[in-house]
């Protein structure tokens, strides 16, 4: 099964480093860069899973969240949260609206790796 992920963050780099690490998978990385791109990426693609960070220009990875959750067509998709926002209540907000796994940036692809394959069956290419 070739599995889809959704990456959105509002650094291209940030982007690319998670693109580079998915690359030896069964897998077709889906881009964002707000969430309201990442929101139109969803609704059009329905990924398998989506890797979110929550500081974005324009509207937060938690309200991006708060609207996954809310809709029943997408309140299920695995989300992990890829970020450098750690404040305890940040990670208790996301706790709260049932985020997969996260993440705090400076991170290792290792690390994502990881978490990711907790959520999914990645296969290699």
């Amino acid at each position: 099964m070739k599995y889809k992920i959704l990456t959105s963050d509002d650094s291209k780099m940030v982007r690319v480093i998670v693109a580079r690490t998915f690359s030896p998978f069964n897998c077709e990385i889906l881009e964002a860069g707000t969430g309201t791109e990442a929101l139109e990426v969803v609704a059009k693609h329905s990924p398998d899973l989506i890797i979110l960070d929550i500081t974005m220009p324009d509207m937060t990875g938690l309200e991006v969240l708060k609207t996954l959750r809310a809709n029943p067509v997408t309140a299920s998709i695995p989300v992990v949260m890829l970020t450098a926002e750690s404040a305890n209540k940040t990670v208790e907000e996301a706790d709260r609206l049932s985020v997969s796994g996260y993440i705090a940036k400076p991170f290792k692809p290792e690390q994502l790796l990881a978490q990711v394959k907790s959520i999914i069956d990645l296969q290699p290419a």
